[in-house]
């Protein structure tokens, strides 16, 4: 899995911003966590941390747990889901994007992992 490829397809496909993708991924790979865990793994303010993980929550993509931790939704839908969110904001007609469908695919298996153990 190329998580450069990943972050750049967020990017350019689902318009997030280059820390939310980082978020995004870090979460999704790694399980949930608090804004001062991904504050410390990605080298930012746990303002920065929170404030993209909040964004997050906002488009679907994170749900908040207790103790201020955030945790990723399944990537399958995530993807899809942010995608469709974008293009309704847009007033671009929702069609099938296989990057975006390729995004949920490639973090299926780090997303189950990261949960399971296996």
């Amino acid at each position: 899995m190329d998580i450069s490829k990943l972050e750049g397809d967020l990017v350019s496909e689902i318009k997030l911003e280059p820390l939310q993708a980082k978020v995004y991924l870090l979460v999704n790979c790694s399980g949930k966590m608090s804004p001062d865990i991904m504050a410390e793994k990605l080298g930012i303010s746990t303002k920065s941390a929170l404030d993209a993980a909040q964004k997050l929550m906002d488009l679907g993509a994170f749900i908040d747990m207790p103790g201020n931790e955030f945790e990723a939704m399944h990537p399958r839908f995530t993807a899809v889901n942010m995608y469709r969110r974008y293009c309704i904001q847009h007033d671009i007609k929702f069609k099938q994007n296989k990057i975006v469908d390729n995004i949920g695919a490639a973090l299926e298996s780090a997303y189950d992992v990261a949960r399971t153990g296996s």
